[in-house]
């Protein structure tokens, strides 16, 4: 039982607000990943893990664990001069100089795959590597978003929207000096990032299954589609076709074409995936904040608190009051950056100086605010690592 008296116990002393990734869970849900995987491969996206010591723990639990998609130039230099291998950036870099610096750590040896989508990347692409005298490896993002009457369901990424476009980039890249085709890459994010769960919002719903179904259809015909008409024009195999995310695997994984998928906040497993109806991961990462006021009976008001997430401002990106159950943030009030009031209707009897256990709404955005995770196994603290932030590091 992860209940309120068990982690209370377990960190009891420690200086809060504190983090924390509670590693036999985090072990359940590295095993869910793996089972939606289908066997395929899993990259994992080190922008919802954001701790070098997590990633490596995450890679070694599993040989199906194969490479990671980074999020920024910078992240990925750092994480290859870790030793980390096999590098896909998942976004375009149009810095030159940070480009000079890929290209570099190319000559070196230690290779990073870049994300392009449009002519422009790869000719800084080419630049880049003709000044080093190497041959970068290019992914190419392609669409997957799909638009219906009154509505683009998917987020705006790519322009590459149809087969055609592609493979006019395709084409391109395979007769630079300077540049290779090392993949592909499309991300379903309506499918992979949207719950369709949501108490209270049965309609809803009900369309956003609708239109995930029509999503999945429809990215993997634009797929085959695309690597069909690759293998036609004769172009060298690709290394991988990457899919997905962790709302995705099960579908994106059983796709013939499908060689690798990207899987990130299912390892940490934050609030906004708690609204799944086809599956269910275990809440692995939290934090707590420490109760320093009492206003009223039922009101405790807490120390800081107030990680909001990215994205569309809405309640839906605040925090969640995890245990003890029955706690409820302030629809006035919310979260705050230095102090944030709690309703709390349950059997514990709440003091001062007492945690609550807070959940954040995404994933990695968490260890922007803490230095260190502490480790949580088997009833106790089994140890200490550090962020990103703890490393001295901030990568956007």
């Amino acid at each position: 039982m992860r209940d309120y008296r068990y982690y209370k116990e377990v960190c009891t002393g420690l200086p809060m607000p504190f983090a924390f990734v509670d590693l036999d869970l985090l072990q359940q849900n590295i095993q869910s990943v793996l089972h939606r995987a289908n066997g395929k491969k899993v990259r994992i996206a080190s922008k919802s893990i954001r701790s070098v010591d997590v990633l490596r723990r995450i890679l070694q639990a599993n040989a199906q664990f194969q490479g990671i998609m980074c999020f920024t130039v910078p992240e990925a230099l750092y994480l290859a001069q870790q030793g980390f291998t096999d590098l896909l950036l998942g976004y375009p870099a149009a810095d030159g100089r940070l480009l000079e610096s890929v290209a570099m750590h190319q000559r070196e040896g230690r290779s990073i795959t870049l994300m392009v989508d449009c002519e422009t990347h790869v000719e800084q692409a080419e630049a880049a590597a003709a000044e080093y005298g190497v041959r970068l490896p290019l992914c190419v993002d392609i669409d997957m978003s799909i638009d219906v009457p009154g509505l683009h369901f998917g987020v705006w990424r790519s322009p590459i929207r149809s087969t055609a476009a592609a493979l006019s980039l395709l084409e391109r890249i395979a007769q630079s000096k300077h540049v290779v085709l090392d993949g592909l890459m499309g991300y379903e994010a309506q499918v992979a990032g949207l719950g369709d769960r949501v108490p209270g919002q049965a309609l809803k719903n009900a369309i956003v299954r609708l239109l995930k179904r029509r999503s999945i259809r429809e990215a993997a015909a634009r797929r085959a589609e695309l690597v069909a008409a690759i293998e036609r024009l004769g172009i060298p195999p690709l290394r991988f076709v990457n899919a997905g995310g962790t709302g995705s695997l099960h579908t994106s994984s059983m796709e013939p074409d499908v060689t690798e998928i990207t899987a990130g906040s299912g390892f940490y497993s934050p609030g906004l995936f708690d609204h799944y109806r086809d599956f269910t991961l275990l809440p692995a990462a939290g934090y707590a904040i420490e109760i320093v006021r009492q206003p009223r009976g039922d009101l405790y008001t807490c120390l800081g608190g107030g990680y909001t997430a990215s994205g569309a401002a809405g309640s839906d990106k605040l925090p969640r009051p995890y245990l003890p159950q029955g706690t409820a943030l302030l629809t006035m009030e919310g979260a705050g950056e230095v102090q944030t009031p709690i309703r709390y209707n349950g059997l514990e009897k709440l003091k001062l100086g007492d945690p609550i256990f807070m959940r954040h709404s995404k994933a990695g955005e968490l260890c922007e605010r803490f230095a260190h995770l502490y480790y949580i196994s088997n009833g106790s603290i089994v140890g200490k690592t550090t962020t990103y932030r703890g490393d001295g590091l901030c990568f956007l």
